[in-house]
């Protein structure tokens, strides 16, 4: 799923919390929208793996979200928040599709990685792809409690990253082509040298284009 489609969950689930603490509402939605897209930060570094935390960031939260019930503050709103959204994300990632270069051919077994399993997790693919045309209709609907609850600023920073998520999903598939295209003329000492963290992909698409 898209970055801003995890951001947008994180916000529909944090308008509950703002319509029962509306005083916080607006570090709330800032917290949401942070942790939805935080774990998508190792993109370039392992990505699924070194930022995402299906299991421990429930944890972490947990006893985040208990802080913040005997000690209501801002930063400990915020934190746990920030917290339970990215553990939203990582867990959302197993319903999405692999990490496949195409991933709208669902080659890949790997969706993201749990730390507690020691192993990779399985896509469900029932978001086929992040950037599928059913992943903006998710994101259309996920939008829809935070425009209800929060108001501007957080009213404006969603309808951009909106239109972010529609650009995207124009481009997706195209955007293969132009990284397939790029990948194929690296010369080969270069891309040898490149480890295999820094390349968003699958095990075998990393295969094909060493083996170029």
């Amino acid at each position: 799923m898209m970055a801003t489609t995890h951001a947008f969950a994180a916000l529909a689930v944090a308008a509950i919390v703002a319509i029962v603490l509306p005083e916080f509402a607006f570090v709330i939605a800032v917290a949401a929208i942070a942790g939805g897209i935080f774990p998508d930060l190792d993109l370039y570094a392992g990505h699924r793996r070194n930022l995402h935390f299906p299991i421990y960031y429930w944890v972490l939260g947990a006893v985040s979200a208990v802080v913040a019930i005997l000690v209501t503050t801002p930063t400990t709103i915020g934190l746990s928040i920030f917290v339970l959204a990215a553990g939203m994300h990582s867990t959302m990632d197993v319903f999405g599709g692999g990490l496949e270069l195409k991933p709208w051919e669902g080659t890949s077994d790997r969706a993201v990685y749990s730390h507690y399993h020691d192993r990779w997790l399985e896509p469900r693919r029932w978001i086929r792809y992040d950037g599928a045309p059913e992943d903006l209709l998710l994101s259309g609907l996920l939008v829809i409690p935070a425009a209800l609850v929060f108001g501007d600023p957080i009213d404006t920073v969603v309808l951009g990253l909106l239109a972010v998520s529609v650009g995207y999903v124009l481009v997706r598939k195209p955007l293969v082509v132009v990284a397939e295209r790029v990948l194929e003329r690296i010369p080969e000492p270069v891309f040898d040298a490149i480890p295999d963290q820094v390349l968003p992909m699958d095990e075998a698409d990393l295969e094909r284009f060493r083996e170029r």
